[in-house]
């Protein structure tokens, strides 16, 4: 039996939707990741882009377990001496930008180079409900109703 190697007449990629309100933000970026890379495929091949697009929208309203909204801080640096900085991710999920922390989550699940660097551009996130993309008729994606764990009650 010889192994399957996909080419690129053979990759059929999907347009996705996910609606991100009330999801674990770690459970719904590695869904994301999983589904960029196109590891839920049968013909799954490393070397190729055989992921789906994927769509993801209100990911303001993405919850986190624990006290990861108030504890968890990400940092950078500005380049400069001393010039490190940090947020929480309350405040990015409150700031102009909440969308960034899905990104960012997805793109740490990813391996780094080239590759999911392409696949990585498949991944469209917006704050809000609306999207530009209702005439590629993307097919909805319920995370939702995949565990039970994915969704978090507010208490």
């Amino acid at each position: 039996m010889k192994t399957f190697s996909a080419t690129p007449a053979d990759i059929d990629k999907k347009w996705l939707i996910i609606d991100a309100e009330g999801v674990v933000l770690g459970r719904l970026a590695s869904i994301i990741a999983m589904r960029l890379r196109g590891k839920h495929k049968p013909t799954f091949t490393p070397s190729m882009d055989m992921g789906d697009n994927v769509i993801v929208i209100n990911a303001d309203k993405v919850q986190m377990t624990g006290k990861k909204r108030t504890d968890k801080i990400h940092y950078w640096h500005t380049g400069h001496p001393g010039g490190i900085k940090q947020r929480t991710a309350g405040q990015i999920l409150e700031g102009k930008f909440p969308e960034r922390l899905l990104e960012k989550a997805v793109q740490r699940m990813l391996p780094g180079g080239p590759l999911s660097r392409a696949q990585l551009k498949n991944l469209r996130v917006y704050a809000g409900a609306d999207h530009p993309h209702e005439a590629q008729n993307p097919e909805v994606l319920d995370v939702k109703a995949m565990n039970a764990k994915n969704t978090r009650s507010q208490s």
